[in-house]
């Protein structure tokens, strides 16, 4: 044995050794083993349900990696199959359907559309409602598909009308509250063309002249009271193989000519000063003063 062991074995033997020494225990024991087991098995078994709830979410609204459920994401944008419901307000550029379906916008109330500038100021809207379509804008118009032919417009000025034809057909007609200007009013091939005031007067101007002319039919002016055929400068001409003014009066005849009254077929037509017109029986000259009294009557 060398010197260095015996000095440690003397040394070992020489220290006091400790009566009923008590031992620790290193470690969780007891009631917080177990609630230490019991929360990591809930934290495991949280995880477990919302990694189901996760894929479950995934599963019903169909995420792709080219997007969600209808909604799909593309190069020109973002496409929607089916219907889609928007509950805030949608901002965007354009909007369209696909070539063989149309497009569709429905909502239980009115449907909106609005423009606006820079600004954020209302410059345009749209409104299509359950009782009426209304536009509100500077200038509307409705344009054709072929050419962009303007066919109709309509501002604070004026409301202009594009087409060839303008076709009323409505049982009443047309009612125009103020005048109307126009170069040409006809009917329908085989139709009647009437132009009625119920309560007042129609006028007829034209600054080079009215042409009234019914190619295939009779033309026929019928009034209350007074019907005024005027001309300032030029004449009235009548050109037609019988001209007919029916329900003229007839003068008082002279004493000498009343014993042959009832065998008179023939009659002069009389004008009086004021414009009146009568008959009055035919002679060998004129007997229009004899009947003068005819202009005296209202």
């Amino acid at each position: 044995m060398t010197r260095e062991q015996y000095i440690l074995a003397t040394q070992q033997n020489t220290l006091p050794r400790a009566e009923n020494a008590q031992l620790y225990p290193v470690g969780i024991y007891g009631w917080r083993k177990r609630c230490l087991y019991f929360f990591v098995l809930l934290l495991l078994v949280t995880m477990i349900v919302n990694l189901a709830m996760t894929i479950w979410i995934l599963k019903v609204m169909n995420f792709t990696v080219d997007g969600m459920g209808n909604l799909r994401v593309t190069k020109k944008g973002i496409r929607l199959e089916g219907i889609s419901e928007f509950l805030l307000p949608l901002y965007v550029k354009e909007i369209h359907s696909r070539k063989d379906s149309p497009l569709v916008l429905q909502s239980d109330r009115n449907v909106t559309m609005n423009a606006r500038n820079h600004m954020g100021q209302l410059t345009g809207q749209l409104t299509v409602g359950a009782d009426a379509v209304e536009a509100q804008c500077k200038r509307f118009e409705v344009r054709s598909s072929e050419d962009g032919k303007v066919l109709f417009s309509a501002d604070e000025d004026e409301i202009s009308i594009g087409a060839e034809k303008l076709k009323v057909t409505g049982t009443e007609g047309a009612v125009f509250g103020h005048s109307v200007e126009t170069p040409h009013i006809r009917a329908e091939p085989s139709q009647d063309l009437r132009l009625e005031s119920p309560t007042r007067s129609l006028i007829m101007e034209a600054p080079r002249g009215v042409q009234v002319s019914a190619a295939a039919g009779d033309f026929k002016a019928t009034c209350r009271k007074e019907l005024h055929l005027q001309s300032t400068e030029g004449e009235i001409f009548l050109n037609a193989d019988t001209i007919r003014l029916g329900n003229l009066p007839t003068g008082s005849f002279s004493s000498s000519s009343s014993s042959s009254n009832s065998r008179q077929t023939v009659y002069e037509l009389c004008i009086c000063p004021n414009g009146k017109l009568y008959l009055s029986p035919a002679g060998v000259g004129s007997t229009c003063q004899s009947s003068s009294n005819i202009c005296l009557w209202n």
